[in-house]
């Protein structure tokens, strides 16, 4: 008998066995996990619930021609986890579900699990359920993330204020210049690298959310998944105020001002359109500035800038070298 290749050789119910096979065992508060029906679980005493979900197509969100299977796994989670961060949510359950073609390699199924089940293992999300299906066409990964918060510590993208000052994590526009590096072939050096990494496998800002939510240090927040300048508008749209961007402030990736300039692109135009960013854009309270600092010493280092403020009229304005004006709209699906 041959060795099984594809996910169409060995079938659904083999298919779960694996997926069961690499799951840890479930948290108490799971009463009923992965093999029936649906999952059961307790909920948290005296938090809500927090749940999001999202979809990777191929052709889409990604292409398999360079986007490695474990990069697929990851990426599917993470863009759930950066949801649950902008809302101050810390992570808690999942659900997946994968719509595969019949002649994707076993090998490429099991190397996604590895991806999701590494980012779940790292950011303490128990797997509780999901489902598995023939696709006639793309691979495509669905997730449904929960997480929780305590009521008054829950973020949104409303409570954004005049007067309050917008800042952003990491750094912008790496993904983008990544995903064209690979789209052209690889990577050209060191700096490529980082930005290949940066699309491939994005950290979510976990961390950073939960310390917001947990601190009341922030009035809003949104994640970055689109891109920054998306990002800015969403936020400025949900709160009903405008926003003015310093555009000399926006901490665009080294690796990809370099690739940008290469190509005679303006850096900071095609960084803060690009998306995939997986940063977070929040807004801060001048009043409370010091629950912010009490967040900034406790994010482990990570690169937190001041770029705007929000202001009454509406608009999303940047200003770049003594002129102003407004920022583009950014990343648009179905466009």
């Amino acid at each position: 008998m041959s060795t099984p290749s594809s996910v169409a050789d060995v079938g659904e119910h083999a298919l779960i066995a694996r997926v069961r096979a690499r799951v840890p065992p479930a948290p108490a508060w799971v009463a009923v996990g992965l093999g029936d029906d649906a999952a059961v679980v307790e909920p948290a005493r005296n938090l809500l619930e927090v749940l999001t979900t999202d979809a990777l197509v191929e052709g889409v969100h990604f292409d398999r021609a360079f986007t490695p299977p474990r990069a697929i796994g990851h990426r599917a989670l993470a863009v759930n986890l950066s949801d649950l961060a902008a809302m101050g949510a810390s992570p808690r359950s999942a659900l997946l579900s994968l719509a595969l073609p019949p002649a994707l390699p076993l090998a490429d199924f099991e190397a996604m699990l590895d991806g999701f089940m590494a980012l779940a293992a790292a950011h303490g999300v128990a797997l509780v359920g999901g489902n598995i299906t023939r696709s006639p066409g793309p691979l495509m990964a669905d997730v449904t993330a929960i997480g929780t918060a305590r009521r008054r510590r829950v973020l949104s993208r409303a409570g954004a204020r005049p007067g309050d000052e917008v800042w952003v994590s990491g750094e912008i526009g790496a993904a983008a210049a990544g995903l064209q590096s690979l789209t052209a072939g690889g990577r050209a050096g060191e700096p490529m690298a980082a930005c290949e990494a940066a699309f491939l496998e994005p950290q979510p800002r976990v961390r950073l959310g939960t310390l917001l939510g947990r601190n009341r240090a922030a009035s809003s927040c949104v994640d970055l998944s689109d891109g920054l300048a998306d990002g800015l508008h969403q936020l400025a749209e949900a709160s009903g105020v405008g926003l003015v961007v310093d555009g000399a402030a926006i901490p665009v990736s080294a690796g990809a001002r370099g690739w940008f300039e290469a190509r005679h692109a303006d850096p900071l135009a095609a960084a803060i359109t690009g998306g995939d960013d997986y940063e977070l854009l929040f807004t801060v309270r001048p009043r409370g500035r010091s629950r912010f600092e009490t967040v900034r010493r406790q994010a482990r280092g990570l690169r937190l800038t001041k770029i705007g403020t929000v202001r009454r009229e509406p608009g999303v304005l940047m200003t770049r070298g003594g002129m102003s004006g407004p920022v583009p709209s950014g990343y648009i699906h179905f466009r």
